[in-house]
């Protein structure tokens, strides 16, 4: 009765309310484009010959658009190509000094980041969505596309293209003016509109004997294994003790008291799997509508379950942690900020000794991080592929559904809580996976 309580309590905000209804607006409108089909593509076949041909690959790349990439609807490349264009700039920041220095300019330097952001996306997007054009005139010498040619390559190439640009218009929107993260809201929705697919899917093989009762419950039994272990671990902390000291400002006192700084388990969140599939799984399935022998070669080996799909994820897992940790936490000017309010960690001296001792902290952190995301991604995946259990019920999308489900009844836990209603638990709150 707690829970639904504070259900109610978000109608009775009227800001809160009005972000809620209007994000869930925006979702519905993604799921409608995301059944609008491609002019000029005979969709329902292309599907039935992508489902039975495109294996592994196509069903893990097609989560992430929510089923919109098997049919080639105007929504067929999804948020990816934004995505892949916010990592390659997040790694210029690092290469490039002057876009580095861009980042470091506050307000007026992030905006135009994320304007250079969107231009990368639209020529990702261009250069994806031509390679889907001329992948689909040569798979089964056109059989899908009603008048092959120029004509149709320009606009399948607007239509995907558009179709992201306006997918990342929601996005950002939904960040704005909805309940925030909208990015990751709108991968989650994809995701969560596949599962009754996924359901009756499972059912059927079942009754038709190709899946025993046993098999369902085991994997029943792992999905719900699997949430517990995300939940555990990313509301996990390591709290460092901070120490501040005794400040005397005219006749009072200020300072004295212990705190600590809470260091997050899993710092990057859900970054690391999903730049990770970005990158590895859209070439891939771009290779898949190729009809070349050596091309459908890497696609295959690209496949989830291969060894060097395994070892390759892994690795770029891996990569992203520490990479997407160092971007969003600073030691040194986490150290300097203590320092400067008379702050100092018991036995470590303040300035470059604490900063040094944070960051071997996060650094043992973000690796026992980086195993959490290997494994839970993976071992399921291997598992349910062995089995033929549908790629929703993975641990990558098991992963990205309860991770932004925590961070949104986080914001909207901060919303009720700064209003002084009752959150959705009764003791302490719901932290979200930044904190």
């Amino acid at each position: 009765m707690g829970v639904i309580s504070s259900f109610r309590n978000i109608f009775k905000i009227a800001e809160l309310k009005s972000r809620v209804l209007f994000t869930l607006a925006l979702l519905a409108v993604y799921r409608a484009g995301a059944h609008i089909p491609t002019p000029g593509i005979n969709g329902e076949e292309l599907s039935k010959f992508l489902t039975e041909k495109g294996g592994a690959i196509m069903g893990f790349f097609d989560m992430f658009s929510g089923g919109a990439l098997s049919h080639v609807t105007i929504f067929a490349l999804g948020i990816m190509p934004y995505i892949s264009s916010s990592i390659i700039f997040q790694l210029l920041t690092v290469v490039i000094p002057a876009i580095g220095k861009l980042a470091k300019e506050g307000e007026a330097g992030r905006k135009k980041i994320v304007k250079y952001t969107r231009y990368g996306t639209v020529v990702i997007s261009v250069i994806q969505s031509f390679g889907i054009a001329v992948g689909l005139e040569s798979m089964a010498e056109g059989a899908f596309i009603q008048a092959p040619g120029w004509s149709f390559r320009l606009i399948t190439v607007i239509t995907l293209t558009s179709g992201t640009a306006f997918i990342m218009w929601l996005g950002e929107q939904i960040t704005e003016r909805g309940i925030g993260n909208g990015i990751s809201l709108i991968i989650f929705a994809g995701i969560v509109a596949s599962i009754p697919n996924a359901l009756i899917t499972s059912y059927s093989l079942m009754k038709a004997g190709e899946l025993s009762l046993f098999l369902v419950l085991l994997v029943a039994g792992l999905m719900v294994a699997v949430i517990a272990v995300i939940i555990y671990v990313e509301r996990g902390q390591r709290k460092i003790p901070v120490q501040y000291a005794k400040r005397v400002v005219g006749r009072k006192v200020f300072g004295g008291q212990s705190t600590h700084l809470p260091l997050k388990v899993n710092t990057s969140g859900v970054i690391p799997p999903i730049f990770a599939s970005s990158i590895i799984m859209f070439p891939a399935t771009v290779a898949g509508f190729i009809a070349i022998p050596w091309v459908q070669s890497v696609a295959r080996q690209l496949s989830p379950g291969t060894i060097f799909y395994t070892a390759l994820y892994v690795g770029m897992i891996f990569f992203f942690s520490y990479f997407y940790t160092a971007v969003v936490f600073n030691p040194v000017d986490v150290a300097d900020n203590l320092k400067k309010y008379g702050g100092f960690i018991p036995g470590i001296r303040p300035g470059q000794k604490t900063s040094e001792y944070i960051y071997k902290v996060l650094t043992r952190l973000t690796f026992v991080g980086g195993v959490y995301l290997a494994v839970i991604c993976i071992l399921p995946e291997i598992l349910i592929q062995r089995f033929g259990i549908p790629f929703y019920f993975g641990g990558t999308s098991l992963l990205i559904v309860v991770g932004v489900a925590l961070d949104t009844i986080s914001q909207i836990e901060s919303h009720l809580v700064t209003r002084s209603y009752e959150g959705f638990l009764r003791k302490g709150r719901v932290r979200g996976r930044r904190g």
